[in-house]
């Protein structure tokens, strides 16, 4: 039986280079070469991963399909394609009310063994409705973004954004980058974002922030000082801490809109002034995930060049060098994007 390499993931600090037979695939299924893959903030989210451990993780790829089941008609050897790892059933009570997020079987599936791997094995129900053709002018580079962007803009879009809104990103890691860029490209007003490393900060200013501030400072009223008084109407939550959220609370604009697209561990309680909430009629919201139509717009977002990507790559680094990935990832210091190229 044929061998290959992946990235097996234990913890943070060690992710070892193992040996595991390529998958077999069924005549409905797909075996793809694995391109590149984008280390996500929540791969190196260890609470949540630790308790699975050890497994291959890995969820934003693009690659080449290099087999396909006898039943398959919409794909073909050599296909390039991104894979999405969470699809909807399209018929529950939630994906008919456009929640396709809160699907029970987009939390259930997924493709094997994971994009930290040299091949995967995509399911028949993700060929179905999670496999996407790349053009010829999407680089596989490019390709690991569309599942982040996907998940930034289903979380627009469920808050309802508006263009010439002022925005604040609280947290300049690689989705609050992407926040920042997705509310550019829709004509947003001025853009605030904070994080409390510099060259995040930096970086943000870089990617279309107009004012950057240091978390640790009094964000609210920094923000005044650049606005002529008045606070932000959109605030994006992108750092899963109790301290961004007070800061998001008292940044957002009478009328204003809270959008929480991080998390903070299980079991933490995040107190809020609900009368300031309830006075200043403020919304909020949650997101989680992206879905097929996310995925489709964007594609086309990063296909038309509305939204680039390529300049928040800070490293490329082969399968054999995934630790040290991880670790930079985990770090959160001098590094943005990191991909994994498993067959370099």
């Amino acid at each position: 039986m044929e061998k290959m390499k992946v990235a097996m993931y234990y913890n943070n600090n060690d992710v070892r280079i193992e040996e595991m037979s390529i998958p077999k695939i069924n005549d409905n299924e797909l075996l793809v070469k694995v391109m590149a893959c984008g280390i996500c903030g929540s791969d190196v989210m260890e609470w949540y991963r630790i308790k699975k451990a050890p497994l291959v993780l890995g969820h934003e790829i693009s690659g080449e399909i290099i087999k396909t089941g006898k039943n398959v008609k919409n794909f073909k050897k050599h296909d390039r394609v991104f894979v999405t790892h969470h699809v909807p059933c399209n018929n529950c009570k939630y994906c008919l009310n456009d929640q396709h997020t809160i699907c029970n079987m987009l939390h259930s599936t997924n493709f094997y063994p994971g994009g930290f791997s040299q091949y995967l094995r995509v399911p028949e129900v993700n060929v179905d409705r999670g496999a996407f053709l790349l053009s010829d002018k999407m680089s596989y580079d490019q390709g690991t973004f569309i599942e982040p962007l996907a998940c930034v803009i289903r979380g627009f879009r469920i808050a309802g954004f508006k263009p010439k809104k002022s925005v604040l990103v609280l947290g300049s890691g690689v989705a609050g980058l992407l926040n920042i860029k997705l509310a550019k490209s829709l004509g947003s007003g001025k853009i605030f974002a904070t994080d409390v490393d510099e060259y995040r900060l930096e970086t943000a200013k870089k990617m279309g922030a107009d004012v950057v501030i240091n978390a640790k400072e009094d964000v609210a009223e920094r923000i005044k000082q650049s606005n002529d008084g008045e606070l932000v109407d959109f605030v994006i939550i992108c750092a899963g801490v109790s301290s961004a959220v007070r800061q998001g609370v008292e940044s957002v604009a009478e009328g204003g809109t809270i959008l929480f697209f991080a998390p903070t561990k299980p079991g933490i309680d995040v107190p809020f002034p609900l009368f300031d909430i309830w006075n200043k009629q403020v919304k909020m919201f949650s997101t989680y995930a992206g879905a097929p139509g996310d995925i489709e717009e964007a594609i086309e977002l990063i296909n038309s060049k509305k939204v680039t990507v390529t300049d928040m790559i800070t490293h490329k680094l082969p399968l054999e060098k995934a630790a040290e990935g991880f670790k930079l990832a985990a770090e959160a210091k001098k590094s943005i994007k990191i991909i994994i190229e498993p067959n370099k």
